[in-house]
């Protein structure tokens, strides 16, 4: 599955507004046109940091619901609130499944779970096989086909590996990594990864 990470800069004190607008008019809106919304997210450490996941089958597939989502009446009616909350909506890694992203049904999130984000960055192509990490939910990397809906940029020349796990990952770095993120991860009440 080819994955988007999505971290949105919001106008302070707005998360919420946004969290309410998307969970209430984009993820069926989105799922029905073939978008697969994997989870959304409060970042913990950044009050005005909202992170969702959203999947798609590949990338043709993508180009074509994002096509029809962004060009349909949903987000022409509700687009230019939720866009209102924003001040940064281009921090999007294109990623791809390594492991896949265990998702479980809509609202049956614990309003307590925390998940950790730990992303690994290389200069150059990263190393294959993937290092492995036992304690890893899911693991994704760098998607190098080219975006091919450029109306939503994605960060380019990038070579990350993402792992998402329930408590600080623990594993270190491997040799050859220049930049380690992490966050934590509170899943909003529809969120389907949590």
């Amino acid at each position: 599955m080819i994955v988007e990470l999505r971290r949105y800069t919001l106008r302070e004190g707005r998360r919420d507004e946004l969290i309410e607008l998307f969970d209430r008019e984009f993820v069926e809106t989105q799922e029905a046109v073939g978008i697969a919304v994997l989870g959304q997210f409060r970042d913990l450490d950044r009050p005005d940091q909202f992170v969702w996941l959203r999947g798609f089958p590949d990338m043709q597939s993508r180009r074509a619901a994002l096509t029809s989502f962004y060009s349909g009446p949903v987000w022409a009616e509700h687009g230019p609130a939720a866009n209102a909350t924003m001040l940064d909506s281009d921090d999007v890694l294109l990623l791809r499944e390594v492991d896949p992203i265990p998702v479980a049904d809509r609202g049956a999130a614990d309003p307590d779970s925390v998940l950790h984000a730990t992303i690994w960055y290389w200069p150059g192509p990263l190393p294959t096989p993937v290092p492995p990490v036992d304690e890893a939910l899911a693991t994704l990397t760098t998607e190098y086909a080219a975006n091919d809906f450029p109306r939503l940029p994605v960060r380019e020349g990038e070579h990350a590996l993402l792992r998402l796990t329930r408590s600080p990952l623990r594993a270190e770095a491997p040799a050859g990594v220049t930049k380690v993120e992490s966050f934590r991860l509170a899943p909003t009440s529809r969120s389907r990864l949590h």
